[in-house]
């Protein structure tokens, strides 16, 4: 029969490591906020916030556990904390991101993470905004179905062919991450912006639809898909990967040839 031995950490009476503290996951990580409350001032200010973290966690993660453990004014948009909302778009270390799609150990946590508003919209508090403008946009491109005649008796048919052609467009969350990564929308914020031409294009190329003229002449207008100067801003800042450039392209071009 073996005989039971004893471990050398056993043997030295000093026991087994505490759970989490040799091997612990956790880092010191720093987070620079833009913080801005009209109420107290009508400047924004930078506040750092200091917390241990494991680095395989979300940027959400982190503004959750400052919000509930060192400061509960801080203000911040959420939902479903899983890249679907589009809620908490923000701009990280310079880029406009999903903070819930956003890991710690890919953004350099050994330096501070700058976290702030999107811009281009009017900050309400903290990294909130106001949204109207954006979404004002996107209801002036009429994104939905228009059709004439009668309301068929049965669905309205579509070959794969014709679903692919504006497959990539239907991906939009409306989180406004690449209008407000575009320079011309920061400029003017009369500009349609990406997000609005990509819902546009998402019914401009489907073949059920017949609103396609009426959505191009909307595009049309001064502040349409003629401001777009192609910096690919706005495809960069997707988090779905929506080749939005692209889909503006698409648009310019079927302005010209009317085909669609």
């Amino acid at each position: 029969m073996a005989t039971p031995t004893l471990d050398k950490a056993e043997k030295s009476g000093k026991g087994a490591p505490e759970p989490g503290f040799a091997d612990s996951p956790y880092i010191k990580v720093t987070f620079r906020i833009r913080r801005f409350n009209p109420e107290v001032s009508e400047d924004a200010q930078w506040q750092d916030f200091e917390l241990e973290i494991d680095p395989k966690e979300r940027v959400l993660d982190a503004l959750h556990k400052i919000k509930w453990d060192q400061d509960g004014t801080l203000t911040f948009r959420r939902s479903c904390a899983h890249g679907i909302c589009g809620s908490d778009a923000m701009r990280i270390n310079g880029k406009n991101r999903l903070a819930c799609k956003t890991l710690i150990k890919d953004i350099n946590p050994h330096k501070p993470i700058t976290v702030e508003a999107i811009k281009g919209l009017t900050v309400l508090k903290d990294l909130i905004v106001d949204m109207d403008p954006f979404f004002q946009a996107y209801r002036d491109v009429m994104p939905f179905l228009i059709t004439k005649g009668n309301e068929p008796t049965r669905e309205r048919l579509q070959s794969a062919e014709d679903r692919e052609r504006f497959d990539d467009t239907t991906k939009c969350i409306l989180c406004a991450a690449c209008t407000s990564s575009c320079p011309v929308f920061w400029n003017d914020g009369q500009y349609f912006g990406p997000a609005a031409i990509v819902n546009a294009h998402r019914f401009i190329f489907d073949s059920r639809d017949e609103g396609g003229e009426q959505r191009l002449e909307i595009l049309n207008d001064k502040d349409g898909v003629w401001r777009c100067r192609t910096t690919f801003n706005c495809t960069d800042a997707c988090p779905r990967g929506i080749e939005v450039t692209k889909a503006i392209q698409e648009v310019k071009r079927a302005l010209i040839t009317r085909r669609y």
